[in-house]
């Protein structure tokens, strides 16, 4: 291991402050992180009564804390080793972490199994030909909207009608909420009829963008979208939306018509012209600040382009790749976030990077992979998500987009050509290398001249090992599972290997869960997310056990089988997992009574994972990952 690497890991707390040791280089700005509280929690588990609480890149070293309950110190000996405290005569009662050195008190919030955030589920609808729908909870994002150092959730109401960009068909209306964690509904949103509904259309960015100590929302919008005090924001009366084949149709001017003017029938609810916008919402209220035009337009010169040149421009007349969006958070400039907004991926990819400050949207700066002097090789590398981390070390956020990722002013940095994939992941998943890697998946096998899997550094996309296939591979995941190996272990869908950091096969056998994973139990192990189970992989039997199942809980997104959000939401460094319950009426959130020996900063202090939980929502949702390793052999 390096002696950089083995420094950093060994200093958590401190690696996240201007003037300490991380891969970024020396001088460095310091990238600014959300003011958090202690986020004391007390869990009732079969074992007791588990506290636990945040280590924060502010404590001093060796700070030490002590646990009440009913105003009765619990502890002998001042904790000090781990950021938690089983409480194994527990009934009941009111749980309190204190500093020994004297600071104020947090008040643990119970939980007695999960937490139950109820929700004000919203009324369904009818589609423009009149199909009913109704709604589901969806994708969660967090954030501190109203400044009180906790957070609150965002999340986005899925109408039953809903669409994939390959399918035609009308979709209901999509729905953002904001949530205290007592189930307050602090404001809805209304994207409106001209936007589309469905996984690759909405993607919702929560952040602190102009470092007021307020959380803002950054959305995509159309014509009709109102704010949570009624506010439209354009034409309230457009309608954008394509009519169907042989039946009476709505044009882009609102007018009916009829069969001299048909369209296409495989354009039936989509929208393919009209104004697009980017949109900025105040977190605490829910109010537009300001609106600017989409970043990325469908046309070269605009909003509405002809059918002849959407399809020469993206590749196809039916807005499949056009109307691909990724989103995420990045701290492009080392101090504050800026939001990332992109359009395609198969084809043509556009990626905009856009800061809010005094109250304005304003372009940082803007990619295309076909303009002029951008060198071949950047179109048709993106995935249905994307990753944001300081792949280079110099203290600022670059964007891997896929199979190619851009420097934190939006110049290319690196491209492999092997296409587009379902999944990857970004992090330090080899220790004994300097960097962090990257691991993904690819479905052109043309472009990725067979690999199913790929290891690449994430600095340079070099290619250190690859997996061979002859399909689509669709799923592939990445961490530290086998304690007997160094780093983490990565297996895909597509081999029965399961696999070490550098590409060795160590088993014949890897887990059948392939789509999330999630830190839970004690150890520094990372276990396996699956529909509303948490699953621990038997390395000495290659199987796998249930650590825990969701009561009343369902995952999102079909076969992607992910819920709502997974972060470091309170308590120590393990992670929470959000589950809607069956009729979506609540969210319930799981926190660990499993203690552990281990104290690590809270992982909402870590840039690259915070950036996660923000771009988390996007797409084809992916696990999030910090800048430094977690695993077996992580030093003290």
């Amino acid at each position: 291991m390096t002696m950089k690497k083995t420094r950093c890991a060994a200093a958590v707390a401190i690696a996240l402050l201007a003037s300490a040791c991380s891969t970024t280089q020396p001088g460095a700005p310091a990238m600014r992180m959300e003011k958090l509280d202690r986020g004391a929690v007390a869990v009732r588990g079969n074992d007791g009564v588990l506290v636990s609480w945040r280590a924060l890149m502010t404590d001093a070293p060796g700070l030490a804390f002590d646990v009440y309950r009913d105003g009765r110190k619990l502890n002998a000996e001042p904790v000090t080793a781990s950021s938690n405290y089983l409480d194994t005569s527990a009934g009941s009662g009111n749980y309190e972490v204190r500093e020994t050195a004297g600071g104020a008190a947090s008040k643990a919030l119970f939980i007695d199994g999960h937490l139950t955030l109820p929700l004000q589920r919203p009324a369904g609808g009818k589609t423009a030909y009149g199909k009913e729908y109704t709604y589901t909870a969806n994708d969660a994002s967090v954030g501190d909207l109203d400044g009180d150092g906790q957070y609150e959730i965002v999340l986005k109401w899925e109408p039953t009608e809903s669409q994939d960009n390959c399918c035609t068909g009308h979709t209901g209306i999509v729905l953002l909420d904001a949530y205290k964690l007592d189930g307050t509904l602090l404001w809805r949103i209304s994207l409106g009829p001209n936007i589309r509904a469905g996984a690759h259309y909405t993607q919702f960015q929560v952040a602190d963008y102009d470092g007021d100590g307020k959380a803002e929302l950054i959305v995509k919008t159309a014509d009709g979208t109102r704010d949570a005090a009624g506010k439209v924001i354009g034409d309230a009366n457009a309608n954008w939306v394509t009519g169907s084949g042989e039946i009476e149709q709505t044009d882009r001017t609102g007018a009916r018509r009829t069969d001299d003017g048909k369209l296409m029938a495989g354009l039936t609810g989509r929208i393919l012209q009209g104004p697009e916008y980017l949109s900025v919402f105040d977190g605490a209220t829910g109010r537009v600040v300001d609106t600017i035009p989409y970043p990325s337009r469908r046309g070269a010169d605009g909003d509405n382009p002809s059918q002849e040149e959407l399809k020469q421009r993206w590749g196809d007349a039916y807005a499949n790749r056009s109307d691909r969006f990724l989103a995420g958070t990045a701290w492009l400039d080392g101090r504050h976030p800026s939001a990332i907004f992109a359009r395609g991926y198969y084809a043509r990819t556009t990626i905009a990077a856009i800061d809010f400050s005094s109250g304005k949207l304003v372009q940082r700066w803007y990619f295309d992979s076909e303009a002029p002097g951008v060198p071949k090789g950047y179109s048709g590398q993106g995935n249905h998500q994307l990753s944001i981390a300081d792949v280079d070390g110099d203290g600022r956020h670059e964007i891997v987009y896929g199979a190619m990722a851009l420097d934190d002013d939006g110049k290319p940095l690196w491209t492999t050509g092997m296409g587009h994939g379902d999944t990857m992941h970004v992090g330090d998943f080899d220790p004994a290398r300097p960097g962090l890697e990257k691991f993904g998946v690819h479905e052109n096998m043309a472009m990725s001249k067979n690999v199913g899997a790929a290891m690449l550094d994430a600095r340079t996309g070099e290619v250190l090992w690859t997996t061979p296939a002859d399909k689509d591979t669709g799923r592939g995941v990445v961490g530290d599972i086998d304690p007997r190996y160094p780093g983490a272990e990565a297996w895909s869908s597509a081999s029965p290997n399961l696999y070490d950091a550098r590409g060795n096969v160590i088993a014949p056998k890897h887990p059948q869960q392939v789509n999330f994973m999630v830190w839970w139990d004690g150890d520094l192990l990372r276990e396996l997310l699956d529909r509303n189970k948490v699953f621990k992989w038997d390395w000495q039997h290659n199987e796998v056990t249930v650590l825990l199942q969701g009561l009343d809980a369902v995952s999102n997104n079909g076969t992607k089988a992910t819920p709502a959000l997974t972060a470091d939401l309170f308590g120590d460094w393990r992670e929470e997992i959000v589950w809607r319950n069956t009729d979506s009426s609540a969210l319930h959130i799981y926190s660990t009574p499993i203690p552990t020996t281990h104290r690590i900063t809270t992982l909402m202090q870590d840039p690259q994972y915070r950036a996660a939980i923000a771009w988390q929502n996007t797409a084809y949702n992916q696990p999030p990952w910090p800048s430094f390793f977690i695993g077996e052999g992580m030093a003290k």
